[in-house]
């Protein structure tokens, strides 16, 4: 397994215009992401989370400062398919069916066609028996688990995922979070992965950083050192709950809803 590159965030910072006048979006910030690891990003929502996510992806450009994963830029790494997108809103293609919207995630990703994968992932996301419904006879849930299986079927070296599983019921996120992983670590991807629930962030990731209000900054760097595999005993630990607790801790600190940072 090819060890992946580390993302490089050099003094990146981001504006927009509104109404004509400027609005800071992310803070001038300093970051290395390691490869081949997953990295969760904590914080209020506006912060700027996702515009943080979104620069990585290459998807939006830097005001200031320079992102590079290895020697590539974003563009670069997109340009060859090497990352995937998981976002809110599913963005599916309305006249393909579920297999086909999941299958495309594989075109896209200049990878050559496996039926066998993509029924894997079809199962592994509880869509069996939905594969030739398109995204209008799914719910939002359903579309969400099928927009999470399209990323993955590319089987890309950057996986970025955008809050993947607010739409998805809880039994469902449970699975999902429990299942997921391997796939990933199995293939060594690095992962930057936005997400409003404590717990989850614990869970699934190898860092978590805890951002400020808009402009984003990074108000605390927490390593989650916690075993893998991450079953019902590593979240019933004392470990777990301290690192749930320290996380909620840097998010009050930086005047976070109570009620979003406890979930």
């Amino acid at each position: 397994m090819t060890a992946r590159p580390d993302i490089v965030l050099a003094g990146v910072a981001k504006s927009f215009a509104t109404a004509g006048r400027p609005v800071e979006a992310v803070a001038p910030v300093d970051l290395t992401l390691a490869g081949g690891q997953m990295t969760a990003l904590v914080g209020p929502s506006g912060c700027g989370k996702s515009t943080l996510l979104r620069l990585i992806a290459g998807l939006e450009l830097p005001s200031e400062g320079r992102i590079t994963i290895g020697s590539e830029s974003p563009d670069d790494l997109r340009r060859r398919a090497g990352v995937a997108m998981a976002f809110q809103d599913a963005a599916l293609l309305p006249w393909r069916t579920v297999e086909g919207n999941i299958a495309l995630g594989r075109g896209l990703a200049r990878k050559p066609r496996d039926p066998e994968m993509i029924r894997e992932l079809i199962s592994l996301v509880g869509l069996s028996g939905f594969e030739g419904r398109r995204p209008a006879e799914l719910s939002g849930g359903m579309r969400q688990r099928a927009a999470i299986a399209r990323a993955l079927a590319g089987e890309p070296e950057l996986l970025l995922l955008d809050e993947p599983f607010a739409a998805v019921d809880a039994l469902t996120r449970d699975r999902l979070n429990t299942e997921l992983p391997p796939l990933w670590e199995a293939r060594g991807a690095t992962l930057v992965l936005v997400t409003h629930s404590v717990a989850e962030a614990v869970r699934l990731s190898d860092r978590i950083l805890v951002l400020t209000p808009r402009p984003a900054r990074v108000a605390a760097d927490i390593p989650v050192p916690l075993p893998r595999p991450r079953g019902p005993e590593v979240l019933a630990s004392e470990a777990f709950r301290a690192l749930c607790a320290e996380v909620t801790g840097a998010l009050r600190d930086h005047q976070y809803p109570e009620s979003v940072a406890a979930q």
